[in-house]
């Protein structure tokens, strides 16, 4: 079966080339830590919900509840990337532009709008927030590292990284804000299951 894939060089393929550009005249230890930052920086936003959850314990049910709910709003959001991604399947820059690119360029239908790491980035930012402003500050700092190093490594187009951004950004305030309406009811019914452990120090 062929796919049909739209090309978003039109959009912004100039200034993608530019990036990338300038990524092969930048010195190596910083193509080296925006590569890696690339490929494993999502850790740091694990990180930041454990930390998040486990002070959140220690503060009450309905604030374990809340952090708790961070990582389900990043999954949830990784999926509807994933279900935009395979709507609109646009070709990888790398493909399109035919360019070197610091990290390997994917296999062709492994589409590139919106951009996953950039949606999860900032859905784990956003949802942060919610649990602790610091935490949420210091993610929302990692998020847009995130989005930059994307572009930077040659994976994406800036137009995938900033729908990205936007995507995770609304999914995150949506679903966190609904959660925060009736925080009570929902704490009282999982401290009486099996969940008690995990909201209750």
């Amino acid at each position: 079966m062929i796919l049909v894939a739209f090309q978003g060089s039109s959009i912004d393929g100039e200034a993608y080339t530019d990036v990338v550009d300038s990524a092969h005249h930048a010195p190596g230890w910083l193509d080296s830590a925006v590569s890696a930052w690339s490929t494993y920086g999502l850790a740091l936003f694990a990180v930041l919900m454990v930390v998040g959850w486990w002070r959140a314990r220690r503060v009450g049910a309905e604030a374990a509840v809340t952090a708790l709910a961070v990582p389900v709003v990043v999954v949830t959001a990784y999926g509807i990337d994933s279900l935009l991604k395979s709507t609109v399947r646009e070709s990888r820059p790398c493909q399109s532009l035919r360019v070197a690119t610091l990290e390997a360029c994917p296999a062709p239908g492994d589409w590139s709008f919106p951009s996953n790491h950039a949606t999860i980035a900032a859905a784990a930012a956003v949802a942060l927030f919610f649990v602790s402003r610091r935490l949420g500050a210091i993610a929302a700092v990692a998020a847009l590292a995130m989005a930059l190093s994307r572009v930077w490594v040659g994976v994406h187009y800036p137009h995938d990284v900033v729908a990205g951004v936007a995507v995770g950004a609304l999914l995150g305030f949506g679903a966190m804000a609904l959660l925060g309406r009736r925080p009570e009811s929902l704490a009282r019914r999982l401290t009486a299951g099996r969940l008690r452990p995990l909201l209750v120090s």
